[in-house]
């Protein structure tokens, strides 16, 4: 067991890769990046991470702030959940822990949107306490080195890598040991076909003697996302075009353009808005479980109900509204229509 964290963290020591956001012991930079980093690339993430920490420099500036900055900052990551719990966790740090993060893992897993991953990365980079961070990568890297061969999704399998990583991790640096491994599942134990003949962990791992590591970790077979077909109305009224923050729990907060499954004249109907409906192009986005499949039109009016008026929104105000990333070809359509003054 020391010879696998010795050689493992030589290795770290020689070729970590360096971000921004390493090095710090800071819990809140710390927890900000993992977050982040959940179900996003790391070059991606860290520019981000830039951005908030020179606007929210401590959770206490994060707490001020209203969500729908939060949000527009977020804009573009995804998975914009984590961004509103982000905030929740935030203003639970000020309010509860007099502004400093627990060193405790039990208190981490407590606050919005922290898991056993967070909670384990925060509590051992942070705190220095021993806790394994078991994610997709040292899962991979576990279920190879210790040649694990039952389904690594079961609690039990599941519950068995965890014990192995305890007994693994350096008492000493356990931040390092779990970043190590996450660099390690990374760069060289990818998945699929893992570089074995660059693994420093070759010599002391099962898979590579056996010669099954590309079979490992044994994983079900994941449902392909169902697919959503949706039209997308973009309405223009004036210098201004029609926006409304999203209720459903997919997206929710974020202001997208008029979305509906049925005709586009009906929706335009039922808005009590009279306008022809011209098609404007396709677009496609996929989430984690879905995937929607878009028809873009563009709809001019002459006038709009009252109540309404409050929905429409001019070319800057639009662009400092935190609008998904699955509305970019319509945002792409009314900034050139705005822009040109094509709704006049």
């Amino acid at each position: 067991m020391e010879t696998f964290s010795e050689r493992l963290l030589a290795w770290y020591d020689r070729s970590r890769r360096v971000f921004s956001f390493r090095g710090t012991k800071d819990p809140y930079r710390v927890w900000l990046s993992e977050i982040m980093l959940q179900q996003t690339r790391t070059v991606t993430a860290e520019g981000y991470y830039d951005r908030f920490l020179a606007r929210f420099p401590d959770v206490r500036a994060l707490a001020a702030a209203p969500e729908e900055e939060v949000l527009k900052l977020w804009e573009g990551l995804g998975y914009y959940s984590r961004a509103r719990n982000l905030l929740k966790a935030a203003r639970e740090v000020a309010e509860k822990h007099g502004g400093r993060f627990p060193a405790d893992v039990g208190l981490l897993r407590a606050l919005p949107g922290v898991g056993p991953y967070t909670a384990a990365a925060v509590a051992s980079i942070a705190f220095g306490l021993p806790e394994p961070a078991i994610d997709g990568n040292l899962t991979r890297v576990l279920a190879r080195t210790q040649g694990v061969r039952e389904d690594a999704s079961l609690p039990s399998v599941r519950r068995a890598l965890e014990d192995t990583a305890r007994r693994l991790i350096d008492r000493e640096r356990p931040g390092d040991f779990n970043q190590a491994m996450m660099d390690l599942g990374a760069r060289i134990c990818v998945p699929g076909t893992p570089d074995c003949e660059s693994c420093p962990m070759r010599e002391l791992c099962d898979a590579y003697a056996a010669g099954d590591a590309e079979a490992l970790p044994v994983l079900p077979v994941k449902t392909p996302p169902g697919e959503v077909r949706l039209n997308v109305l973009v309405i223009l009224w004036g210098d201004q075009v029609y926006l409304v923050p999203r209720k459903e729990a997919l997206l929710k907060g974020l202001y997208v353009y008029c979305l509906t499954e049925d005709a586009p004249s009906a929706a335009l109907r039922q808005l009590r808005i009279r306008a022809e409906a011209v098609p404007a192009g396709t677009a496609r986005h996929v989430f984690t479980h879905r995937i929607w499949q878009m028809k873009l039109y563009l709809c001019r009016t002459e006038e709009v109900p009252e109540a309404l008026r409050p929905c429409f929104y001019t070319l800057s105000r639009m662009e400092a509204l935190p609008i998904p990333t699955a509305m970019k070809a319509a945002r792409a359509l009314a900034r050139d229509a705005l822009s040109k003054g094509a709704c006049r």
